[in-house]
Order: structure tokens, then C-alpha cells, then sequence
């Protein structure tokens, strides 16, 4: 895959965040209101998050070195684990600035206007979340699933503080502005924590999620009416690469090529059933006790 077949996601998104930056900033030069203050601070987040994944989108598809066998798709989990939190430090500045209102209130001015604007912004980032979501799922991408997400995010966001305007506007109760920026801050400090926990995940080599595993378990099943068994099943995610080990048993009186020529077809069947795998085999006899005893090991013999 070229670089450039997921780069001009990223190209995509900082132009949207961009734009929204200077909508919101826009709206709240018109209102005054911190509600959308808070909003435009977000898409500076969104910049800086679009900025990073551009970066880490251009290693993660660089081909496997020497010094890094197994490939760079480790590299969207680093982009991920920023934008995480950089939500949360734009969710602390939220909150300071709502807190600050909320104890010395003001009056919001041509509201209509502004919300019209914020609008504008918030069907951006709309329309750019949810054509990143479904690259996120053709091409298995954390980074453009941790972008879209951040950016449908900021569209509720958006939602919330726009309600919070029209409340100010309708009730006159000024208060009711940063309030609602603190509840959104509470809501970019969630998202960021989530986000920033996947990313971890992704480093500490996760397995593959359960409906990844039982199609796996269901492919290697198929082989048992053929006297073939398995273990040390090991599965893990890099990106967009998965990776999968196991150790495959044969009866004893098979040929080597025999039991080589299985193994061709257990790695092409795996392969088929969950693109893109690197799959790892290692042949072993039926009953032989050995053989059983690594289910449980590591490479280098510890429990």
C-alpha cells in the first residue's frame, strides 16, 4: 500500500480542521460565548492531532528494515496515544475558561449569527468523520479510527454548546454558557482517555478481538477431520497488521513434505480469512509428550 493511499486521509483532515478553527473562532469573536470558545480550542486539537497522524500514517506504511522486521505499523498507535491527549489538555483549557465565566457571567451578542456558523463547522467535521470512518475500515487504520472519532466527538461537542447558546438566548440565564463548556470539557476528557488507552493497548501487543479469533479458530478447525490438531495459539495487531503463531501436529508417519505442504495450506486459508496476517507455523508430531510442552511457554523457556 502507498503511503499516499492513506496520507491524503490525513491532507483531508487537517483541512477540515483548518476550517472549523477559523468557523468557531469566527462564531466566538461574534457571540462571546466560551461555549464556543471551547469549541474552537478543540479544533486547534484536531490540527495538531491531523498533523501528527500525517506523520505517523507516512512511517507506519514504510517496508519492513533489518533494524524493524516486522515492519512500522506500531507507528499509529504513537499518533493515536497524542491526540489522546492532547484532547485532554484542550479539555483542562476548556474548563479553566468555563470556570472563569461561570463566576464572572456575560451576556452573549448576535447569537443567530454565530450559530449559524457553528453549524457550518460542525457539518465539516461531520462530512470528513465519517468518510475517515470508512477508510478507518477498509484499510484497518488506528490512526484514521482514533481521527474519526475525535472528530464525530467534536460534533457533539459542537451540539452541546450550540444547545447551551440557545438556552442563554431563550432563558437569559448567562450561566447556562459555561456550564455547558464544562460538561463538554468532561466529554473531551473521556474521549482522550479512551483513545489514549487503545493506543497503550495497541503497544503492549493485544490479541486479536474475539470475533478475530473465533474465525481463526474456525479455519484451523476445519483441518481436525484430517487427524491435524494445533496449539500455542499466539495472536497480536501491529496497525493494520495482525500477526499470528501456532505450533500445527501431524501424525508422526507423515513425510516432511507432507506435513510441509498443510502447513502451505493452514497459512494461505489464515491468510485469506483475515487480511493483511503474517502468519507463523512450526510443525510438531502427535504424541509426542515435548511437543505438548511449549502450549504454555515463551520463546525463551520462561513460564
Amino acid at each position: 500500500m502507498k503511503p499516499a493511499s492513506l496520507t491524503r486521509f490525513a491532507w483531508l483532515s487537517i483541512a477540515a480542521a483548518i476550517a472549523t478553527m477559523l468557523l468557531k473562532t469566527a462564531a466566538w469573536r461574534i457571540t462571546g460565548s466560551v461555549g464556543l470558545l471551547s469549541d474552537a480550542l478543540e479544533s486547534l486539537v484536531n490540527l495538531a492531532g491531523a498533523l501528527m497522524a500525517l506523520a505517523m500514517l507516512s512511517i507506519a506504511v514504510r517496508p519492513p528494515y533489518e533494524d524493524h522486521p516486522y515492519g512500522h505499523g506500531k507507528a499509529e498507535y504513537f499518533s493515536a496515544g497524542v491526540e489522546g491527549t492532547l484532547i485532554v489538555f484542550a479539555a483542562i483549557s476548556i474548563a479553566v475558561a468555563a470556570v472563569d465565566r461561570l463566576l464572572h457571567p456575560r451576556a452573549l451578542e448576535q447569537v443567530g449569527l454565530g450559530l449559524v456558523v457553528s453549524v457550518a463547522a460542525a457539518l465539516v467535521n461531520l462530512g470528513v468523520a465519517l468518510v475517515l470512518l470508512r477508510a478507518a475500515r477498509v484499510h484497518r487504520s488506528v490512526t484514521l479510527h482514533a481521527s474519526a472519532h475525535h472528530l464525530l466527538t467534536d460534533v457533539w461537542t459542537s451540539a452541546g454548546v450550540l444547545v447551551g447558546v440557545v438556552a442563554v438566548a431563550v432563558t437569559g440565564w448567562n450561566q447556562l454558557d459555561p456550564l455547558v463548556a464544562i460538561a463538554v470539557a468532561a466529554n473531551i476528557v473521556w474521549t482522550g482517555s479512551r483513545i489514549v488507552m487503545a493506543s497503550v493497548a495497541g503497544l503492549m501487543d493485544t490479541s486479536l478481538p474475539a470475533g478475530e479469533l473465533q474465525v481463526l479458530r474456525q479455519v484451523l478447525d476445519r483441518y481436525a477431520s484430517d487427524g491435524i490438531e494445533y496449539h500455542a495459539l499466539k495472536t497480536r495487531q501491529a496497525g493494520a497488521r495482525r500477526f499470528v503463531s501456532l505450533h500445527v501436529l501431524v501424525p508422526p508417519e507423515w513425510s516432511v513434505q507432507r506435513g510441509h505442504d498443510e502447513l502451505e495450506r493452514i497459512e494461505a486459508d489464515i491468510r485469506s480469512a483475515l487480511p493483511p496476517v503474517t502468519v507463523f507455523t512450526h510443525l510438531e508430531p502427535l504424541g509426542d509428550p515435548l511437543a505438548m510442552d511449549d502450549d504454555d511457554l515463551h520463546r525463551d523457556g520462561s513460564i
